[in-house]
């Protein structure tokens, strides 16, 4: 079975030398898949167990592991050939939608151009406008086509937004959006509790656990605090009770490092990130909605100019092309438009949801800002619990990158 990416990531960001406690904060994954997964990589990559004189174990890795794993597992080839080629394949998605745009602009104003040049001709053989009827009210498209085309000489200058995407890029932005911003919510709810939990020297109470849950509604005013059993279970937590009678939450594990861990903001409670319209600039949305909007007067104006069909059968060639498939480049020209629209609407009603649930979350970081005395007795609990256990390189009894002789005669010469 090939090794847990996340477990990878995680022993590289942590600079290959980790305890499971680490390991499981980092990539937010409970202690036992942790433990599972940090022996399965280290029996493959040929890492190294490291005993502290307490007992506790540390993973050491070569800092080459995965080019060690890439020789060993065809998987992995496999998969970081086919994350390559699905990243190019991906892209050219991506620009086809501009692409098509353009095209079908360019494949409805050539038609109309050609069905009113023989309109004209027809015109100047047949005074009263020939059998196609009259059609000179469409005269105005090509002024109106070129008022609605980007024509950046012609616009004022002004200050742009910035933006990273290029035109067919942008067009695809504007019609799909760029994914998901909480893609990863769950692996980031996990890191950052247990990023409180390792803060707090690995004892914590509910109430400092809380702005990071969802879902727990009426449990949150419940005595028994049944929404910390997740996060119990995940990290193998231990509960306890005051003389009070309140519950605290102790976790061994997490009080454990093979890292020297320096002390930076914690996130008060879990964000969720709102949703984005586009990533585009508004110059950008502008210009996509424009061509979407002349590519459906286009495709409207060459419906009228080919009804009947005797247009497209008269002339051929293009004409008879494009009145095959006028419905797929109708269809295209309002969903074009459609699509965004409904989006729109559909972001809107996702960010209030979302708005009220970091609401909810900051509503139970105000009980810690303002905490009372029971609280404050709560916590001060707790911190009897709370120890941080580091094991350095001199700390260690036994290690397997020596020779069991070698490290007896270290001891005996110590």
């Amino acid at each position: 079975m090939a090794p847990n990416p996340n477990i990878m990531q995680a022993v590289e960001r942590l600079g290959y030398r980790v305890t499971v406690g680490d390991v499981a904060t980092q990539a937010g994954l409970n202690l036992a898949e942790a433990n599972q997964s940090l022996l399965a990589l280290a029996s493959d990559a040929g890492g190294h167990l490291q005993v502290a004189d307490t007992g506790d174990i540390v993973y050491l890795f070569p800092k080459n592991f995965r080019d060690i794993l890439r020789d060993k597992y065809f998987k992995i080839r496999l998969q970081e050939w086919v994350k390559k080629i699905w990243s190019v394949v991906f892209y050219l998605i991506r620009i086809s939608f501009g692409a098509l745009l353009i095209a079908s602009i360019a494949l409805i104003t050539i038609a109309i151009f050609l069905i009113i040049a023989a309109m004209n001709s027809d015109r100047d053989n047949d005074d009263n406008g020939g059998s196609w009827g009259g059609g000179g009210g469409f005269f105005f498209f090509p002024d109106l086509f070129w008022y609605f085309s980007p024509d950046y000489d012609r616009r004022e200058k002004q200050p742009r937004e910035k933006s990273e995407l290029n035109f067919f890029e942008a067009v695809f932005s504007f019609l799909f959006g760029d994914g998901n911003p909480n893609a990863n919510l769950e692996e980031r709810r996990w890191q950052e509790i247990g990023t409180v939990i390792s803060g707090n020297r690995g004892a914590v109470v509910a109430e400092q656990i809380s702005p990071y849950l969802d879902d727990i509604g009426e449990k949150y005013q419940q005595e028994y605090e049944d929404y910390m059993l997740p996060v119990l279970t995940r990290f193998n937590g231990q509960p306890e009770v005051s003389p009070e009678g309140q519950l605290v939450y102790y976790f061994p594990e997490l009080q454990v490092s093979a890292i020297k861990k320096r002390r930076h903001a914690i996130a008060s409670y879990l964000e969720e990130f709102p949703w984005r319209f586009s990533a585009a600039s508004s110059g950008q949305i502008m210009l996509s909605a424009g061509l979407g909007a002349v590519n459906l007067i286009g495709a409207l104006v060459l419906g009228s100019l080919l009804r009947g069909g005797i247009v497209a059968a008269q002339l051929g060639g293009l004409v008879g092309f494009v009145q095959g498939i006028y419905w797929l480049l109708l269809a295209y020209g309002v969903g074009f438009l459609v699509i965004p629209l409904v989006r729109y609407f559909w972001i809107q009603w996702r960010n209030a949801s979302l708005a009220e649930r970091n609401r909810d979350r900051i509503s139970r970081t105000k009980v810690l800002t303002s905490a009372d005395e029971d609280l404050q007795k709560k916590i001060a609990f707790a911190n009897q619990f709370a120890s941080e256990k580091y094991i350095g390189t001199e700390n260690l009894a036994y290690s397997t990158e020596d020779d069991l002789i070698e490290q007896e005669v270290k001891q005996l010469e110590e």
